[in-house]
């Protein structure tokens, strides 16, 4: 670092010298034409007497007045010049002119044009590479991929947890790149393209460097997106660059990120007309499998938009196989905590099989966020383990929010919560195949001013009629608590999000899972995006059949509302009593909800502290903070996507 600040240092010397030189020259240039005289009075000097001495150098007369002042003409071509100046005592003296060749005469007039360019090009060379290096100006169709060497990446196999299969699948490419004779041999060929495909956060970056890891091999590193450029034909570029390293480097790794960026399909009108991206595709094509061969090189891509990609990409000799990382299960959420967990000390009372049976639908990011968090929690207490409560605490801030613990409701606000939030918890815990209830708060979290949130006993990969139609009722249970407690007049927005998803899931089971008790089991509409929530259009359905879907929908709402109603009248004592315990708690879990159900005191929380409480308490006559613009989202705006097929991820009400 001194070196280049020395070197630096010493550049910008030399310029500020060659600047000042030649800002000199053109200064000195300026006084001596300011001294210029006329011929005719040059003359006229002479033949006064004026003039003491001359010097000719060609056709410049420089010369010295009696006053001693000095000036510059030219002799236009007097022959008598040298009659007039010797007849009036005038002392001559003469040299021959100097001569310039043309090269620096050239040299001369374009030295400050070359000295602008050289400065423009030192810039360029420090901020990246020079003038056709990597970065530079010129490097427009320079690969950006970067290449780790086999020793640089340490992550292997044994650092990949939760995805066996896609483990397996992957397997033979370590072992051919170990020992490619093995299969040359036998005349087999290694897939010359891996896909990797699932949700983010899954580990699909993850296991393409324990491939490299495990094959000692070279690993390339690239974005789609770093190919596609405003200027056609710059991806094309890049992409015969990249190939030309990778030969150079074989047995290698290229591994492309996020590859529908440039892989989408042709002419399908999919992410609009690009014809830079599509030549940048073609090129792509043509290296993993055209008339050259790539012996070597295995290709290995992740996204998570496989439909759209190109069919072209997905035959036999390019990506022939496609790998499969999706969320882990239950046993594959407890390897991957014990990876990360490595890492920190933990305590003796941490469990990660109940860590792992209380995370459902949590990715491999999602869990190692877990931990991070759980650390988090331990050194704000100055505490040197990490616990299981701490992991609680990072569990309920992930999956419900922050706590607001700021934000303070006044007394009848929070009353309505905890009925509402009640009402959910007592349906829910009541309606047959409903996910049991974990916890329920009243302390505002996130956006929305509490929470009830349900947890699986086991991942679940699909959903009965039966346990759609109970998580209808439960989504009405607060609305309906409200409304039993302090009439319809008196129903708040609170239940604006559990409307929105109620009315979402009566429409998928009618319009898409064939679930109405009427209509045949037909796709009455399609989705735009393929998501849950997504917007979604009539597929070519009559006036009479749209008639139908909506009555059905109607009865499908109007039998789950009568249900949780009729629930709640039923168990108006047992609301109460859990209303009382969330004044007292503000948050109750699994065991105090058993209680309250089946007739015995609350009892306590088990992390519940009677100074938290007595804090509380001073907070609650205090002005309450205007939350009207949260009014809506009194009960589940943390529930979030609520895909009915998402892995048994948690529901938030």
């Amino acid at each position: 670092m001194k070196n280049d600040m020395l070197k630096n240092v010493l550049v910008w010397t030399v310029v500020a010298m060659i600047m000042l030189s030649v800002f000199n020259h053109f200064s000195s240039k300026a006084q001596q034409s300011s001294s210029r005289m006329d011929y005719s009075d040059f003359i006229e000097q002479v033949h006064q007497g004026q003039v003491s001495k001359v010097s000719i150098e060609g056709q410049t007369i420089r010369g010295v007045n009696v006053s001693g002042g000095s000036f510059v003409t030219y002799n236009p071509g007097d022959p008598g010049l040298m009659g007039d100046l010797l007849d009036n005592r005038v002392t001559v003296s003469a040299s021959a002119p100097e001569e310039q060749s043309v090269l620096m005469q050239i040299f001369i007039s374009w030295f400050p044009m070359l000295l602008l360019i050289g400065v423009w090009l030192f810039f360029m060379k420090s901020m990246g590479g020079g003038v056709g290096g990597k970065g530079g100006p010129m490097s427009f169709g320079k690969s950006k991929a970067k290449m780790l060497a086999g020793d640089e990446v340490k992550v292997t196999l044994d650092d990949v947890a939760g995805a066996d299969e896609a483990k397996e699948e992957v397997g033979e490419i370590v072992d051919f790149l170990r020992d490619p004779s093995k299969y040359q041999n036998l005349g087999g060929n290694v897939p010359r393209g891996v896909l990797m495909v699932g949700p983010p956060g899954t580990g699909k970056t993850l296991l393409a460097k324990a491939i490299a890891g495990e094959a000692k091999v070279p690993f390339f590193t690239i974005s789609g997106s770093d190919f596609v450029e405003m200027f056609v034909g710059v991806g094309a570029s890049r992409v015969r660059d990249m190939f030309e390293q990778a030969k150079a480097h074989a047995p290698c790794i290229i591994f492309i990120d996020e590859i529908d960026a440039v892989g989408r399909s042709r002419g399908s009108g999919m992410g609009g007309g690009n014809d830079e991206r599509e030549q940048t595709l073609n090129q792509l094509l043509v290296e993993m499998d055209g008339f050259e061969g790539n012996e070597g090189i295995i290709v290995i891509a992740a996204t998570n938009r496989a439909d759209v990609l190109d069919s072209a990409l997905l035959r036999p000799r390019r990506f022939d196989r496609q790998v499969s990382v999706g969320l882990p299960d239950i046993r594959g959420r407890e390897q991957i905590l014990k990876v990360h967990m490595r890492k920190v000390p933990l305590s003796d009372d941490v469990k990660p099989a109940v860590i792992a049976r209380g995370t459902p639908g949590f990715s491999g990011a999602d869990l190692a966020n877990l931990v991070n968090e759980a650390a988090l929690f331990a050194a704000r207490g100055n505490e040197k383990l990490v616990t299981q409560k701490h992991f609680e605490k990072a569990k309920d801030k992930i999956l419900m929010g922050v706590e607001r613990k700021s934000m303070v409701m006044n007394e009848k606000e929070r009353k309505m919560t905890a009925y509402h939030e009640a009402g959910h918890a007592i349906v829910g815990y009541l309606v047959p195949e409903h996910d049991p209830v974990y916890k329920v708060s009243i302390m505002p979290r996130g956006r929305a001013l509490g929470v009830t949130m349900y947890l699986p006993e086991e991942d679940s990969y699909s959903y009965s009629k039966q346990k759609l139609e109970s998580q209808l009722s439960s989504l009405y249970g607060g609305r309906i608590a409200e409304e039993q407690i302090y009439g319809p007049d008196l129903v708040t927005t609170g239940a604006s999000n559990d409307i929105e998803r109620a009315t979402s899931i009566a429409r998928n089971m009618v319009t898409k899972w064939g679930l109405s008790d009427n209509l045949p089991p037909l796709m009455y509409e399609e989705d735009d995006n393929g998501s849950f929530m997504g917007s979604s259009r009539n597929a070519n359905v009559s006036g009479e059949i749209s008639k139908q879907i909506d009555q059905e929908i109607r009865a499908i709402i109007d039998r789950n509302y009568k249900r949780a109603s009729d629930i709640l009248k039923e168990r108006a004592n047992e609301l109460e009593l859990m209303t009382e315990a969330l004044m007292q708690y503000e948050t109750i879990d699994a065991d105090q909800i058993k209680n309250i159900m089946e007739g015995r005191p609350a009892g306590q929380p088990k992390d519940w502290q009677e100074s938290d409480s007595d804090e509380n308490k001073d907070l609650k006559g205090e002005e309450a903070i205007d939350a009207s613009d949260l009014s809506e989202n009194v009960s589940d705006d943390l529930s979030g996507d609520d895909k009915v097929a998402d892995n048994g991820e948690p529901k938030l009400h």
